[in-house]
C-alpha cells in the first residue's frame, strides 16, 4: 500500500497545520515536519486555483537546497474564493468577523493545491469544493470568533468546528479538501510516484 510506496522517500510536510499532520497520521505515513517561513505573495493577475498552486510551489522553493536524500517535500495552500477575490487568513478578530459576515448565506469555494518536490520532479494539483453557508447572525460570529480564534484558517473557519456544525448547510466536493488537505487526490497522486 502507501507506506511501502513511499518507503523509498523521505517524506517532509511543510505545514504547521494541525488538521494536515493528523491526516498524514491516519494515513500511516511516516513523515517529519520542517517549516521554513515564506512570505506569501502572489502576482495580482492570478485568479483561484492559479494563486494556490502558485504559492503552494512557492513554499517548495525554500527546500531546493535541501532536497537530497530522496527527500519529497509536501507543500500546500488553501484559499476561499468569493465574489472573484481571494480570502486567505485573517490578521485579527475584526478581520476574522469581517470575512464570515462576507460569507454568511452565499456559496463560495475553497481551493487546496498541493505541490509534491522532488530532486527529480514537481507535480502540483488542486481540488475545489462548493461551500454553502447559511445566513450567520452577529452573535454566532462574535461566539466563534472568540472561542474559537480561527487565525489560521482561510475564510476564517473550520468546517470541522462548531461554526461548520451550525452554519454549513451543504457542500458539493471533498470535506477533506475544505480542512486543507484533499486527501483523495493526494493519495491518488502518491500512488503514482
Amino acid at each position: 500500500m502507501l507506506q511501502e510506496k513511499l518507503a523509498q522517500y523521505k517524506v517532509v510536510l511543510a505545514s504547521k497545520s494541525p488538521r494536515r499532520q493528523q491526516i498524514f497520521k491516519e494515513l500511516g505515513i511516516p513523515f517529519e515536519i520542517q517549516l521554513k517561513e515564506v512570505k506569501e505573495v502572489y502576482p495580482s493577475h492570478l485568479v483561484a486555483a492559479e494563486i494556490t498552486d502558485y504559492l503552494a510551489e512557492l513554499k517548495a522553493t525554500a527546500f531546493k537546497d535541501s532536497l537530497h536524500d530522496n527527500r519529497l517535500v509536501i507543500t500546500s495552500d488553501t484559499i476561499v474564493w468569493l465574489d472573484d477575490k481571494a480570502l486567505g487568513k485573517p490578521v485579527d478578530e475584526e478581520h476574522a468577523k469581517e470575512m464570515l459576515q462576507k460569507i454568511s448565506g452565499k456559496k463560495h469555494q475553497v481551493i487546496s493545491s498541493i505541490s509534491l518536490t522532488h530532486q527529480d520532479f514537481q507535480k502540483t494539483f488542486h481540488d475545489i469544493t462548493e461551500v454553502y453557508f447559511k445566513d450567520l447572525t452577529s452573535e454566532e460570529i462574535n461566539y466563534y470568533v472568540q472561542k474559537y480564534q480561527p487565525y489560521d484558517k482561510a475564510g476564517s473557519y473550520g468546517i470541522q468546528e462548531w461554526i461548520g456544525y451550525i452554519g454549513i448547510e451543504k457542500i458539493e466536493g471533498s470535506y477533506f479538501n475544505v480542512m486543507g488537505l484533499p486527501v483523495h487526490k493526494l493519495y491518488k497522486e502518491l500512488m503514482q510516484l
